[in-house]
C-alpha cells in the first residue's frame, strides 16, 4: 500500500487528468514532483505493479487531455499550464520506473554481500593520570573522581562533570584536564563542570578541564562537536581548533574540523560568537556560518542549520553535496574506508537519509541519483 503521500499525490493526478484542477493545483503538480525527486525512499516503496499500473492510466489519460489543448476556447496560459503539467506528469511516471528498477538492481548486486550498522554511543575517556575508561562499558554512575570533580555516566549515554565544591575555591593547581575522544562510528554528550553541554560527532575528541577557573573557560576540539555553553559573562567560553579560536560568552553554535575536509566550519544557532583564524577576525550572528578553508581564504555565509545539524537529530541531510562529500560522512559514522574508481561525479545530492539504519540503506538510497556501489571487506567502491 502507498504511504499517504503517495495517494495524495495520485489524487491530484487524477483531478488533473478529469480537468478539474486549478492554475494553483497544477503548479502544485509541480511542486510535488520536485518533493518526490528529494525524497526518493518514498517513491521506492511503490511495487512494480503500481509503477505499471500508474505509468499506464497516465500515459492514457494525458494523451487524451493534451488533444483538448487544440480546443481554440483553452485561454494560451491554461494551454501553458497543461502542456507543463503533463510534461512533468510523464516525466514524473518515467522517473519512478528508473528509480524503482535501479534501486532493485543495487538490492540484487548486494546479495550476501557484507553489511555495516550504524554507529551509537561510544568513547574513551583519557584522565589526567592517563588511564582510559571505556565509556561503552562502563557502569552508570560515579565512574571516577578527578580532584574535587566526580564524574558520572547516565543511563542516556552521558557524562557529567560536578564539583563538590564552588569552583571559586577550588586550586588552580587542582584543575587536571581529561580528554573524551569518539571513534569511527561512535558519538557521545557530556557536561561540563560549568553546565555546558557537548555532543560529540563521530572521529572527535574534545580535551577540556575538570573544573574552570581563572578568567577564561578553554577546550580543544578535534572533528566536530555541537556546544550549549552555559552562560557566563566574566568568563568567555573558547573552543580552539587546529585553524582557529571560536569564542563565546553563553551560546549554541556547531563546529567543523575534521582534518579531512576542505574547511572548517563554524555555524552559530543562537547568540553571538567570536571566531579568530590566522589574521581574520569576524562576530558572527545566528544563521550565519564562518568558514576558514585549508588555502587560507575566510568567509562568512548563510547557513543552512538544518544541514549543518542533522548529524544531532541522527540524519544524513545534503543541500547540494557533491558524492566525495557525502562518502566522508558514511566512512566516519560506518566505521569503513571508501575508495573511488573512474572519474568522480560532479553531482550534487539533495536528500534526508535516517542515520539509524544499515549502510547498505543508505547506499541503495544514494543509488537512486545515479552512483554506483560495491562493498568489499570493509571498503565501499564508488563507481
Amino acid at each position: 500500500m502507498p504511504v499517504p503521500l503517495t495517494k495524495e499525490f495520485q489524487e491530484l493526478i487524477k483531478k488533473y487528468l478529469d480537468g478539474k484542477t486549478s492554475d494553483e493545483e497544477i503548479r502544485l503538480i509541480e511542486n510535488y514532483y520536485h518533493h518526490f525527486a528529494d525524497e526518493p525512499e518514498i517513491i521506492s516503496q511503490l511495487t512494480q505493479s503500481q509503477i505499471d499500473d500508474l505509468d499506464a492510466q497516465l500515459r492514457l489519460r494525458i494523451s487524451a487531455r493534451i488533444k483538448q489543448l487544440e480546443s481554440p476556447v483553452v485561454p494560451l496560459y491554461r494551454k501553458w499550464y497543461m502542456q507543463v503539467a503533463a510534461a512533468l506528469l510523464i516525466l514524473f511516471v518515467s522517473s519512478i520506473f528508473y528509480i524503482h528498477n535501479h534501486s532493485n538492481q543495487f538490492a540484487a548486486n548486494q546479495t550476501n554481500k557484507p553489511d555495516f550498522a550504524p554507529g551509537g554511543n561510544k568513547a574513551v575517556l583519557t584522565l589526567a593520570n592517563g588511564s582510559k575508561i571505556s565509556l561503552n562499558s562502563a557502569k552508570n554512575g560515579n565512574i571516577a573522581q578527578q580532584g574535587q570533580t566526580a564524574i558520572t555516566k547516565t543511563a542516556e549515554g552521558q557524562i557529567i562533570y560536578a564539583g563538590s565544591k564552588s569552583e571559586n575555591t577550588t586550586r588552580k593547581s587542582e584543575i587536571q584536564y581529561n580528554t573524551i575522544t569518539i571513534p569511527k562510528a561512535g558519538q557521545y554528550q557530556l557536561v561540563l563542570a560549568d553546565g555546558t553541554k557537548v555532543w560529540l560527532n563521530a572521529a572527535s575528541s574534545l580535551t577540556y578541564p575538570t573544573a574552570f577557573t581563572g578568567k577564561e573557560r578553554t577546550v580543544v576540539l578535534t572533528g566536530e562537536a555541537y556546544f550549549e555553553v552555559a552562560k557566563n559573562k566574566y568568563k568567555p567560553f573558547n573552543v580552539k581548533t587546529a585553524t582557529q579560536t571560536v569564542q563565546v560568552l553563553g551560546t549554541h553554535f556547531n563546529i567543523n574540523a575534521y582534518d579531512n575536509e576542505t574547511a572548517v566550519k563554524t555555524t552559530l544557532l543562537e547568540g553571538s560568537v567570536k571566531v579568530s583564524s590566522d589574521k581574520n577576525i569576524v562576530i558572527i550572528k545566528p544563521g550565519q556560518q564562518a568558514i576558514a578553508t585549508t588555502n587560507n581564504k575566510f568567509s562568512v555565509v548563510d547557513a543552512d542549520t538544518d544541514e549543518v545539524m542533522a548529524w544531532k537529530n541522527e540524519m544524513f541531510q545534503f543541500n547540494g553535496a557533491d558524492i566525495q562529500t557525502i562518502m566522508r560522512q558514511i566512512a566516519r559514522w560506518y566505521d569503513v574506508d571508501v575508495s573511488f574508481q573512474g572519474k568522480i561525479s560532479n553531482d550534487l545530492y539533495r536528500g534526508k537519509i535516517s542515520r539509524n539504519v544499515k549502510v547498505s540503506q543508505v547506499l541503495k538510497i544514494l543509488a537512486l541519483g545515479g552512483a554506483n556501489f560495491t562493498i568489499e571487506g570493509r571498503t565501499i567502491i564508488v563507481k
